[in-house]
Order: C-alpha cells, then structure tokens, then sequence
C-alpha cells in the first residue's frame, strides 16, 4: 500500500510541474516512407568536375544510410549505364534514387613525407543533390541537396582536374562524405521531438 501510494504521488508530481504543461518527446516518422514501395532503384551517383571513385563512394555511403534509417526495404543498385532501364521499372523498382555530386573551389597543397614520398590533400567544396523519381510517370517525389567543404587526402590534380581515388576512401575523404550524406538523408529518418 505504501509503495503504491508514493508511486502514485511521484507519477501526479511529474504531471503537475511547470504549471500544468507536460513535455515529452515522440517518435516522429520519416517524411520520406519507403515502406509502401517495398523496393527501391539506386543510380550510382553521377560526378562533376572530378574523376575517381569518389562518387561510387557516396552513393554506397548513401545506401548504408538509407537501409539503416528505414527497415524492410530492399534496394537494387544500377550503373550509370543503367540509369534509363532503372527509370524505366526494370526489376520491378517503382521509385528510383539518382544523385549528382559536384566538386567546386578545389585548393591543392601538399608536400614531401620525408625526402621522397609526395603527399597531395585540398580543401574541397562538394555539393550532393539526389532526387526520387517515380518509374511510372518520370516525375520527381522528393530531392535534397547538401553542400560541405571540407580538407580531403590522397587526391591528385590530372590536367587541372582532381581526380579521387584512395586505397582507402573512409581515410581520405569520408568525413566530406558522411557530412553531405546525413544531411541529403534527414528525410528519411525517424527523429525525436519534444511536445
């Protein structure tokens, strides 16, 4: 009885502070649900202004977000070659993710790690759009886009053009990615809101 009756008063406590108002945090649910879809198509993400990996790199960074935010979906990968098969509903996908990544304002230096060995990094500016298409009728459902600028590694300018390819992309240039990355997928995820 004793027990019950201090639960009871610490549970009228909590409702009554702050003068009547209660807040607590809810759930909210992604604006974006792909739930309904069932499967989704993925372009590899086109690039501008830069050769390399680079973008093979996000788009894969793209899809580890993605199936993290939203449970129960599958999603089927197509090359850029594929893109207009992707468009088109091949393999049953009813919506399809493109996304273009676009490199500006790349500032190389860099140096010599001890007398012989060159080191290559700059501070790049990168902009990822990506949109949702419907393969039905070709229209756009949703975009987002982000713009980052960050210091990258193990890049090399070729006729003026940077070109990314590092043995290991996370090291190099993952902090740019995982930044343009989360913000373009906020849609996506659930998020916690105080009422």
């Amino acid at each position: 009885m004793k027990a019950s009756a201090t639960i009871l008063t610490l549970v009228a406590a909590m409702g009554c502070g702050g003068g009547g108002q209660t807040s607590h945090t809810v759930l909210v649910a992604p604006r974006l649900n792909l739930l309904p879809y069932g499967s989704v198509g993925l372009v590899t993400f086109s690039i501008e202004k830069a050769k390399g990996t680079l973008n093979e790199f996000a788009t894969r960074r793209f899809e580890e977000y993605l199936l993290a935010a939203q449970s129960g979906i599958e999603v089927q990968e197509f090359s850029q070659a594929d893109s207009t098969p992707a468009l088109s509903g091949a393999r049953g996908v009813p919506v399809v993710f493109l996304g273009r990544l676009k490199l500006s304002d790349v500032k190389p230096s860099g140096g010599l790690i001890g007398l012989t060995l060159p080191h290559v990094e700059a501070t790049v500016t990168a902009t990822l759009a990506v949109e949702l298409r419907s393969t039905k009728t070709g229209g756009t459902l949703w975009r987002s886009s982000s713009v980052a600028t960050e210091k990258v590694g193990q890049l090399a300018i070729v006729d003026g053009v940077p070109e990314f390819a590092a043995q290991n992309p996370n090291d190099a240039y993952g902090h740019l990615i995982n930044r343009l990355v989360y913000d373009v997928t906020y849609d996506l995820r659930s998020t916690w809101v105080k009422q």
